[in-house]
């Protein structure tokens, strides 16, 4: 408690120049695409009753303290009816038809964002520019703290910008956008916003609205919630994959030459199920309060939140279990966000976020408590950003994080640790003519320790990337980028050692793990083509003492054992998109959409790393009105047969969508209703990158309907 207390007043500190803001004072709807302007944070007109589509992706991006700067890798941005198409329970599954995104996927209710093959500590979940500080980098079977259905846009942000969020974003972050501190002053004396759903896949019916108010004299109220109930998953097909279906019937076909009949008939029972996944099942609920204050150009506001969620932990066939695995998660979070505007002089504003929360997780197995998991955090980050000086621009910071950890039962896995990281960093950018140069540098110190092994480890990282752009003048810009990232091990890599129920592993990590580092370069193309909207880019990582849970084929407790390797590895990539109308006349625009991504990992001597995501390409045809759109699309995934020791292999696969969408208040997009189908031929595939591949398969025939309305 004493840690957490110092921990406060050192984000306190951070936070006195939001406090400071007042005093010192006295949306368009789009699908997924590359961004190129970026804002700052500060209050804009109220524009949410009449936003237009824009497929040329003139979208603001809200990362703090990149003021009018380029993420030079690009920028994607779901919101609006796209947010609405994609809508899911868990964060990551909102994102996998964006190119280079794919999620865990771990059950129905539990799916966190993979990114370019990056997962857990190399990819940063944050909600306004904050972490989640949540369990959810600890362990694939731990939800993501976030509801999607209350959030106003999802930001997945690459390239050197993401130094701005910590080490751990060597993959990139995953920014959600919600309204709980308010971000504008409405027009009206209330503004509502909502979004109601229903899947016939798993019963489900999910909820969410806001409220916001003007009091007078600059301050605004905001209140949201929202509640998701689903039932069990049905599947096409078998539930166990084709390997472990035969193992399964190898296993039985040998208890019964012994004489264990019943064990034998429930194998096979096991290796025959199908239809349904059972144990899936979810119920979250979620409520948010807050106060903003505006002042001329600066501004200053908190909030409260709660978060809560039950769900069930599908059974790997096989292991015998006599219970069936839940988890229920609560989480209670308190956000800072203050916007002091500084004039003409040097600095134009100081911009500072604070984030606290309370969490904590319980692992039953039936009826009894398995594991409890209980996490206390801070993060603070304070930015003062430039006023534009000629063609230079850029932004200064620092940033403050502490977490702690502890695991408590029978099954706790991992030792309790605390870990504390202080970084400071710089982005700036120099533009002159079609020329722009963009550098980034980042120093972190980091401790982890874990007093019941007394054991510390205490890290400096420097961290920096330099990239170089040139823009064309028909709207195309090219360049490249080079970084170079260094990230300390978490407590998780540290510190596991023992059997997880949750995921049915048993777990083990590496006190004497060292610093990850890594090299990369990325060369992209991205803008407009003529009529087309176009962005490819290609990256290859160098990876020293890269850091990974694989397979021993081992097994502890009659559980398999997954353990924390290091070694050096390699990363290779391709993604793009191109979107092009191809048709246009009064009232009516079609478009074609195609996306795709390729990835190649391994380690230095050539063996495959492990849940490396396979080939996938979409492709979609798009017809849009002014009270009427529908799109039909394919996503296909080709087969993974590149795969680490003790990995199975797994099949490609192809889903077939279509939508419809209808806007029945012509002139105005304030309500959407959406019918759509998802899967439409109930094809079986099943998600490389997931540790339960082999028993969870994906979802199967949905038939979805959904509302959207601002008021």
């Amino acid at each position: 408690m004493s840690r957490l207390l110092t921990s406060t007043t050192v984000a306190s500190v951070i936070a006195l120049g939001a406090a400071a803001a007042p005093a010192a004072a006295q949306e368009n709807e789009t699908w997924p695409q590359q961004e190129e302007a970026v804002t700052a944070e500060q209050p804009v007109p109220d524009d949410l009753h009449d936003r237009r589509v824009d497929y040329q992706g003139n979208i603001m991006v809200s990362a703090t303290g990149l003021k009018q700067l380029d993420v030079l890798a690009g920028t994607s941005v779901i919101e609006g009816a796209a947010l609405q198409h994609n809508l899911a329970g868990q964060i990551g599954e909102v994102l996998t038809k964006l190119p280079g995104v794919t999620a865990t996927g771990f059950s129905p209710a539990v799916s966190r964002p993979v990114l370019r093959g990056f997962s857990g500590e190399r990819v940063r979940v944050l909600i306004d520019g904050i972490g989640t500080i949540d369990a959810s980098n600890t362990s694939d079977d731990h939800a993501v703290a976030i509801d999607p259905i209350t959030a106003e846009r999802i930001e997945v942000l690459r390239g050197p910008a993401v130094l701005l969020y910590g080490s751990q974003a060597i993959g990139g972050a995953v920014n959600v956008i919600d309204k709980r501190i308010p971000r504008r002053v409405p027009d009206e004396p209330i503004h509502i916003d909502g979004l109601t759903a229903f899947d016939s896949v798993n019963n489900q019916f999910q909820t969410g609205a806001s409220a916001d108010a003007p009091l007078g004299g600059g301050f605004v109220f905001h209140a949201d919630g929202s509640w998701r109930d689903s039932g069990d998953l049905e599947v096409p097909g078998f539930i166990a994959s084709e390997s472990l279906r035969a193992d399964l019937l190898a296993e039985a076909a040998s208890r019964e030459a012994d004489g264990e009949i019943d064990e034998a008939a429930e194998l096979r029972e096991q290796a025959g199920q199908r239809g349904v996944l059972r144990n899936t099942s979810a119920e979250s609920w979620s409520a948010n309060a807050g106060l903003g204050f505006f002042a001329g150009d600066s501004s200053l506001g908190a909030a409260v939140g709660w978060y809560d969620t039950n769900y069930g932990v599908p059974e790997r066939p096989g292991l015998g279990g006599e219970e069936a695995v839940s988890i229920g998660l609560k989480q209670f979070r308190v956000d800072l966000r203050g916007d002091l505007a500084l004039g003409s002089g040097f600095f134009e504003r100081l911009v500072t976020r604070v984030g606290y929360t309370d969490y904590s997780h319980t692992e039953f197995e039936g009826a009894e408590i398995g594991t409890v998991f209980n996490i206390d955090g801070i993060e603070a980050r304070a930015e003062l950003v430039q006023n534009d000086e000629g063609a230079l621009r850029g932004s200064f910071g620092v940033q403050y994080f502490f977490r702690d950890f502890e695991a408590i039962g029978d099954e706790a896995f991992i030792a309790p640790n605390r870990n504390t990281q202080i970084g400071l960093f710089a982005l700036q950018e120099y533009g002159t003519g079609p020329f722009e140069i963009e550098a980034a540098g980042r120093f972190e110190q980091s401790s982890v320790n874990s007093s019941p092994l007394g054991i510390e480890r205490d890290f400096n990282a420097v961290s920096g990337a330099l990239g170089l752009s040139y823009e064309t003048g028909a709207g195309l810009k090219l360049g490249i980028n080079g970084t170079r990232v260094v990230r300390a091990p978490s407590g998780e890599e540290l510190f596991a050692n023992g059997a997880h129920v949750a995921t049915q592993a048993f777990e083990v990590g590496d006190p004497g793990l060292t610093q990850e580092r890594a090299w990369g370069v990325e060369a992209y193309v991205r803008g407009n083509a003529g009529p087309a909207q176009v962005s490819f880019a290609a990256y290859r990582n160098w990876f020293d003492s890269y850091i990974f849970l694989s397979a021993t084929g081992e097994v502890e407790d009659g559980l398999p054992v997954f353990a924390y390797l290091q070694d050096d590895a390699r990363y290779f990539g391709l993604e793009g998109e191109v979107s092009l109308p191809f048709y246009q006349a009064e009232g009516l625009t079609l478009l074609a959409d195609l996306r795709g991504d390729y990835i190649r990992a391994n380690l230095a001597e050539g063996t495959p790393l492990p849940r490396i995501p396979p080939m996938s390409l979409l492709g979609a045809i798009e017809a849009q009105s002014d009270a009427l759109d529908g799109r039909l699309e394919v996503q296909w995934f080709d087969g993974q047969d590149r795969v680490a020791p003790f990995e199975s292999a797994t099949g490609g696969f192809a889903l077939a969508n279509a939508s419809l969408s209808w806007k029945p208040y012509r002139g105005r997009k304030n309500v959407t209703i959406m019918l759509q189908v998802d899967n439409a031929f109930d094809a079986a595939g099943r998600r490389h990158v997931s540790f339960t591949k082999d028993f969870v398969p994906l979802a199967g025939r949905n038939v979805k309907a959904s509302a959207r309305f601002s008021f």
